[in-house]
């Protein structure tokens, strides 16, 4: 695809803002160069209404600020409705209030995952790197901390002798407070949310997954799809699932968004077009059977919402939060294929640099892991260098 450049289109560079609360406020979103934020009503409990004074609050804070709201992260799906059981028509019927209610706010695009139980995972939130600390997932922490810290029932059976027994040996070489570290990593709460799990939340949650597979779980996705459809035409969002992160299953429960043929089936099980993608290329780029520029020209016209942060694997499957630059994301080719698509289809695609590294200076703020300022201001700079490299290349090309 080739396109010859008669007005740029940028990509909408946004910070995702814990609200409030947040030690990032708002000045330094607008003085990063940042348009508009990312963020969500993190004091409402999942599944209860957004109601519309709340969410004009919340867009008149944004907007004295001199930015937009137009993507919201998250919208968070309840748990009956991962499990169809319980209260799930009625968190249904809110999900469905509340999508109104910022669709008549100017919200266009809403996040969400279907993530049972944890949204997201990592063994580490403090890893050392040469520019400063990581998130990062490794193998043999994660099962230490499944078989020996939260002693799952039944976690035996999904390892191999070998592994398990090198789960061992790394849970015997920590000392009680590396292992009190892994467990808090490991039970980190909601996004914007300070409250952790505890072991007993986790196990009781997981109980309520007995018997849901991933072909299950999947056809849950769809019907709450299907059932939200109306409600996301009338309103005009664009809903953007975020990819499993990381993309493999973990403490026995499916994952259904991890590679392109998950993307595949829930695309061929729904019918409405305002249903997509959040393209995380950190959470993709951490499966390394994952092609991320094949899919991103295969499922294109459905992003609605990009990620961007670059995962570093190693052969074992353990990963971290690279620079932006680095890592096996291949971040300056999806930037290329994102320009070519916003001309193709002439939008812009609201983005935001993701999990930038905490340097010295960002430990003088109190941040979420993964959300220090500094650290993101670092990635969207990067970010910001590869689009001009782009459009610079193009306009020497004569395209």
């Amino acid at each position: 695809m080739q396109f010859k450049i008669k007005i740029k289109i940028m990509l909408q560079k946004t910070m995702r803002w814990y609200g409030p609360q947040d030690g990032v406020c708002l000045r330094d979103i607008s003085e990063a160069g940042c348009t508009g934020v990312v963020t969500a009503l993190h004091h409402i409990p999942v599944g209860e209404i957004w109601t519309d004074e709340q969410i004009k609050k919340r867009k008149h804070e944004v907007e004295a600020a001199g930015l937009v709201w137009q993507v919201v992260e998250s919208l968070p799906v309840h748990e009956d409705i991962k499990k169809r059981s319980g209260n799930y028509k009625q968190w249904i019927e809110n999900y469905k209030i509340s999508l109104h209610n910022l669709g008549a706010n100017g919200i266009q695009v809403v996040t969400y995952n279907f993530m049972p139980v944890l949204d997201w995972l990592r063994t580490d939130l403090h890893y050392p790197t040469k520019t400063g600390t990581a998130l990062r997932f490794q193998w043999d922490a994660f099962r230490a901390f499944d078989l020996f810290i939260l002693q799952r029932p039944g976690a035996e059976k999904d390892y191999s002798q070998q592994q398990t027994a090198a789960a061992r040996a790394y849970y015997d070489g920590l000392s009680e407070t590396k292992r009190a570290e892994l467990a808090k990593s490991c039970m980190q709460g909601l996004p914007g949310s300070k409250e952790a799990f505890s072991r007993e939340n986790i196990l009781a949650l997981l109980r309520q997954f007995e018997g849901i597979d991933e072909q299950t779980l999947q056809q849950h996705l769809f019907l709450f799809l299907n059932e939200i459809s109306g409600a996301l035409e009338a309103s005009g969002i664009k809903m953007a699932i975020h990819p499993d992160d990381p993309p493999f299953p973990v403490l026995g429960l499916p994952r259904i968004m991890s590679h392109a043929d998950h993307i595949r089936a829930m695309l061929e099980n729904t019918d409405c077009p305002n249903i997509g993608l959040c393209f995380c290329t950190g959470s993709y780029g951490a499966r390394k059977e994952n092609d991320l520029p094949k899919m991103f020209r295969e499922f294109g016209s459905r992003i609605y919402f990009l990620h961007l942060r670059s995962t570093q694997r190693d052969p074992a499957g353990n990963f971290f939060e690279a620079d932006h630059l680095a890592g096996d994301a291949s971040l300056f080719t999806i930037i290329k294929l994102a320009t070519e698509l916003q001309h193709a289809e002439n939008r812009s695609i609201p983005m935001r640099p993701d999990h930038g590294h905490q340097l010295s200076i960002d430990q003088q703020v109190d941040s979420f892991p993964g959300y220090s300022y500094v650290g993101r201001l670092k990635g969207l700079a990067e970010i910001c260098g590869m689009e001009h490299a782009v459009y610079q290349m193009r306009a020497e090309e004569g395209r």
